[in-house]
């Protein structure tokens, strides 16, 4: 566990910031990236302080996904300018690295030379269901042997990823999925407060994000967030104009507030034998203006006891701890559990609740 090789799929605003936080984490290695133009690859190591300059703009713009985290796409960037998403300029991002080169297939590319690597990050948009589960796929055809960690959001994933576990399994594959924030960070735990309990009646998730650099920084956060909102979805998210999501930001003074979302914490931990993922419920408020949190993020576990009594354990986030830290912290964590687990010849999909204690 002292010396762990990883790529990151996406540098944008999670890719950016993984790379960033790793600097901070014992035993990680960058050895590769990519975004929708370019790759960088060094086996002895990136450097990570160079090329987060030079992506430091890689946002991308457009009718379609927009966002920051639209970054790698299944077909490399020939496909991606097809969805209508474009980046600005050409020379945007890794290109722009001593470290990077110019590619239409950055994803096969890292395939190529993933012998070498550990475990890969995949910080890919999450406007398209089936787009995680199909990189997956691709690394299990190539016979990848190692970790794969995502950190997406939607209920629906997962059970595309279980379609694909035999094959996952059989390559060599451990892939966390949901290792995020929510889920992740707070779906583990929920997993913990379920202990005091023998039956699990509710839980609750409710998150408070203020973003530091603002939209900008964070249009793919954003527009994945936006689907949750009544009288959106996907679809629709991802078919709004720039200028028609900074209207509906402006609508709501740059504090938009989400209740019943479709967060796979609900499957994870119904998958982990915690509850019903009927009886698990996730919103929260998201302020696009402010560096403040809106609420302070709470995980509540309501349950009966085996001595009858019902209580409900709660945990709380200190208002002090950003997005960033929330996701991108966890996110390396699981991915140090994933290698482990990989090690040890633990191969298949696994959720964050599923590397806690057991229920």
């Amino acid at each position: 566990m002292d010396d762990i090789r990883f790529a990151v799929l996406g540098t944008g605003g999670i890719g950016r910031r993984t790379l960033e936080v790793s600097q901070h984490k014992d035993g990680l290695t960058a050895v590769a990236a990519c975004d929708r133009n370019g790759v960088a690859i060094d086996h002895d190591g990136l450097d990570v302080d160079e090329l987060l300059e030079a992506t430091e703009g890689n946002i991308a713009s457009g009718p379609q996904g927009g966002g920051p985290d639209d970054v790698a796409t299944d077909g490399g960037a020939a496909a991606a300018r097809a969805d209508g998403v474009k980046q600005h300029g050409e020379q945007a991002g890794i290109v722009a690295s001593s470290q990077g080169e110019p590619t239409e297939t950055p994803i096969d590319d890292i395939i190529a030379e993933s012998d070498g690597i550990d475990a890969v990050l995949l910080a890919l948009p999450n406007l398209e269901h089936d787009f995680i589960p199909r990189v997956a796929e691709r690394f299990a055809e190539a016979d990848y042997e190692g970790v794969m960690i995502d950190v997406l959001k939607r209920s629906r994933v997962i059970g595309m990823l279980d379609d694909r576990e035999a094959k996952l399994t059989e390559s060599g594959i451990t892939f966390v999925c949901g290792a995020g924030a929510t889920p992740g960070f707070l779906t583990g735990a929920a997993a913990l407060a379920a202990q005091s309990f023998v039956e699990v009646e509710e839980v609750e998730i409710w998150w408070g994000v203020g973003l530091k650099s603002g939209y900008e920084d964070n249009r793919g956060t954003v527009r994945e967030d936006i689907a949750h909102l009544d009288g959106y979805d996907i679809e629709t998210a991802r078919e709004m104009s720039e200028a028609e999501i900074e209207e509906l930001i402006d609508e709501h003074d740059g504090v938009l507030e989400f209740h019943d979302m479709e967060h796979a914490d609900d499957v994870l931990l119904e998958r982990a034998g915690i509850c019903d993922a009927e009886d698990v419920h996730v919103g929260g408020v998201l302020d696009v203006r402010s560096d403040e949190k809106p609420t302070t993020t709470t995980v509540s576990v309501t349950g009966t006891t085996f001595d009858g009594e019902t209580g409900t354990n709660t945990f709380q986030l200190d208002d002090a701890t950003s997005m960033e830290a929330n996701v991108n912290g966890p996110a390396l964590g699981y991915l140090k559990a994933g290698v482990r687990n990989n090690r040890a010849g633990h191969y298949g999909v696994f959720g964050p609740a599923d590397l806690m204690p057991g229920f």
